[in-house]
C-alpha cells in the first residue's frame, strides 16, 4: 500500500530504537506520558511513536474523532523524541500486527519496539495474530496499577517465558532477536482513559 511517511510524521532511520505505543488515546492523559517517558528511558529509545488508533477492534463504542484525539495527544506529549502519528488511518489497518508488518517494510533497519501495558500483556491472546507481534519485534511491557500478578500469568507471557529478559537487560530489548519481552517496573500513575471519559461525563 502506498503512502507518505512524511504525512505520518515519521522520521525514522536505520539503526534508531523506536519504540510504538498503540492506542486510541480517548483520552490521552498523563498515564500515556509517565509510561513514554519511562520507556524511552528503561528500554534506551531514540523514538517513540504514538500510534493514534482510527478504532479498537476489542472496543464495542467508537472513540472520539480521530482528529480531536490527535489535537489533545500534542498537547499534552510535548517531548523532542516522542512522534504522534495517525499512521493506521494512512494504512488502513486496525490490527497491531498489519500495522507493524508495514512499518518494518518501510523501515528497514529501524529497530522497532511494541510498547504495552501490562494489562494489554493479560489480555495479548485475545488480540488478532498475537503470537506474530511477539514474533515479528520485541515487545516492552510496563507494569500499570493492579494488573502485575494478571501479566505475569498470562497465556502470553507462558508461551513465550523462555523469551523474557530480566529487567536488568530492559536497555538490550529493542536490539534483541525477536521472540523477546522485557517486563519492567515504573513508577506508578493510577489513570485511564475509561475513567477519564466517566468523569467528563458525570460533569455534563
Amino acid at each position: 500500500m502506498a503512502w507518505n511517511a512524511h504525512e505520518a510524521g515519521l522520521h525514522l532511520t536505520p539503526g534508531m530504537t523506536v519504540g510504538l505505543l498503540g492506542g486510541s488515546f480517548d483520552p490521552p492523559h498523563a498515564g500515556h506520558v509517565h509510561i513514554t517517558r519511562e520507556a524511552l528511558r528503561r528500554f534506551g529509545l531514540a523514538r517513540v511513536v504514538w500510534l493514534v488508533s482510527p478504532g479498537n477492534p476489542l472496543k464495542a463504542h467508537g472513540p472520539a474523532p480521530l482528529a480531536e484525539r490527535i489535537d489533545a495527544a500534542q498537547r499534552i506529549m510535548d517531548h523532542p523524541r516522542v512522534i504522534v502519528s495517525d499512521v493506521e488511518r494512512l494504512l488502513g489497518t486496525r490490527h497491531t500486527a498489519r500495522t507493524l508488518a508495514h512499518l518494518q517494510a518501510r523501515f528497514p533497519g529501524v529497530n522497532f519496539v511494541w510498547l504495552m501495558g501490562a494489562d494489554n500483556l493479560a489480555q495479548l491472546h485475545r488480540w488478532e495474530d498475537w503470537r506474530e507481534i511477539m514474533e515479528r519485534v520485541p515487545v516492552g511491557v510496563l507494569a500499570r496499577p493492579g494488573s502485575r500478578m494478571a501479566a505475569r500469568g498470562s497465556v502470553a507471557a507462558d508461551v513465550y517465558r523462555h523469551a523474557r529478559l530480566p529487567d536488568r537487560a530492559a536497555g538490550q530489548l529493542a536490539r534483541a532477536v525477536p521472540p523477546a519481552w522485557c517486563f519492567v517496573n515504573v513508577p506508578l500513575v493510577n489513570l485511564s482513559s475509561t475513567e477519564l471519559r466517566g468523569a467528563a461525563g458525570s460533569k455534563m
